[in-house]
């Protein structure tokens, strides 16, 4: 039983600790001198949380191939440190493939993903790893390369419907009918090899249980086809909390569970275990990620700040919420809505109790930021993107710099 507990009234009056669940160890006091520094917004990454998280995720996965999804957060620094730690890489595009070989990460460990490849994708993709197919299309531009073959397993997870990606009727992955045109395709190309299957159920998936099902479905899959497949890709999406009442995705149970449902499927159906792959990128850098905002007005209850979703688009695409905190101590607190500068209605970045003192020049960050914020930045009303200031031990370094109004007219030729 909290304070707040036996004396209700003082439960606006009082500052809880943060959560650590949702916050990587970077001191307030650094935080506040990276705002004066590099300016207000700023996104903070803290290398040693990923290097951890990379770390765990292959510990606790063992002998499973772990591939780190780069949309989550690609640039170089970042980039490295995953491949340092072990990891194959995940990209979707030409750029993001450029950025992956400008970081160091060899071609033989990165596969190459993407519903609509355009001939670009296609041509710099030469030489990866493997090539995730998601369309016969594709394979009448593809040469001399290792494939997966894409699938759907009809399986609605329990997510927001814009993250759903696995069930029937999505952009994504091949049907049934396309998957035996693409099987006759690849019998008359001795120069491309199937490897292996690949599904994508979704992201903030929650329960070991949607995958235990895609794994037993590919299982079965791979038996039907009647044809040898070393590798089976489930994806990633695995969920990350983003405030206190949300939980985090069982890792240990999703490595023992899925793991055993494979082993079981294959004896049963009498094929080869194959290579599982997993491709985690949220639950890698989403919590070593945190943004700095200034307060710039008031007008209670919105309290607003110098970004928004510009450098932060997720609430209004997914209706997501954070944990946001103020970096200094305060008297009374009061309930408000964080919301953005953008000309919006819908820029709001959350809810949470501030002292009633908030003003102009406040420092409010927000945690769990490091998955899909930079990634997702745009320069809407013409509002430059934010810098990446990485964290190690204490010292910081800007990874990516900061916008300038001179990098938007570049672009413009009038």
């Amino acid at each position: 039983m909290t304070l707040s507990d036996i004396l209700p009234t003082l439960a606006h009056s009082l500052h809880p600790a943060p959560d650590p669940r949702l916050w990587p160890s970077v001191d307030d006091r650094l935080l506040r001198w990276i705002a004066a520094t590099f300016g207000t917004p700023t996104y903070v990454i803290d290398e040693n949380e990923v290097r951890l998280r990379c770390r765990r995720v292959r510990e606790v996965l063992g002998g499973v191939r772990v591939v780190y999804a780069s949309k989550a957060l690609s640039c170089k620094a970042v980039l490295r440190w995953v491949h340092e730690e072990g990891l194959w890489l995940d990209v979707c595009s030409a750029g993001e493939l450029a950025v992956a070989r400008a970081a160091g990460v060899p071609d033989e460990k990165i596969l190459f993903h993407g519903n609509a490849k355009t001939p670009e994708d296609l041509k710099a993709a030469h030489g990866v790893g493997r090539i995730v197919v998601d369309s016969v299309d594709e394979l009448e531009r593809i040469a001399d390369a290792k494939v997966l073959l894409r699938v759907l397993p009809g399986i609605a997870a329990d997510t927001h419907p814009a993250l759903a990606t696995g069930d029937t009727g999505q952009k994504f992955g091949l049907g049934e009918h396309d998957l035996g045109r693409a099987l006759e395709v690849l019998d008359g190309r001795p120069d491309l090899e199937l490897v292996g299957l690949h599904c994508h159920i979704g992201s903030q998936i929650r329960h070991v249980a949607t995958y235990e099902q895609a794994a037993r479905r590919m299982v079965a899959l791979i038996a039907r086809l009647g044809r040898p497949i070393r590798e089976l890709d489930l994806g990633g999406g695995f969920g990350v909390a983003y405030t206190s009442s949300e939980t985090d995705f069982d890792l240990v149970g999703f490595a023992d569970r899925v793991t055993r449902a494979i082993r079981y499927e294959c004896a049963r159906h009498r094929v080869e275990p194959p290579q599982l792959i997993v491709e985690p990128g949220r639950s890698i850098v989403a919590k070593a990620g945190i943004t700095l905002y200034r307060v710039t007005s008031v007008k209670h209850p919105f309290v607003a700040v110098d970004g928004g979703m510009g450098d932060n688009a997720r609430p209004a695409l997914y209706g997501a919420r954070y944990q946001p905190r103020l970096l200094r101590d305060g008297g009374p607190t009061t309930r408000v809505t964080l919301v953005g500068r953008h000309c919006e209605a819908g820029d709001v970045i959350g809810d949470l109790d501030l002292p009633r003192d908030v003003h102009p020049g406040d420092v409010i960050a927000v945690p769990v930021t490091g998955a899909y914020h930079h990634s997702l930045a745009s320069n809407y009303n013409q509002v430059c993107r934010p810098a990446l200031v990485g964290v190690w031990d204490g010292t910081t370094r800007v990874l990516v710099r900061a916008e300038t109004e001179e990098d938007l007219l570049r672009r413009d030729l009038g």
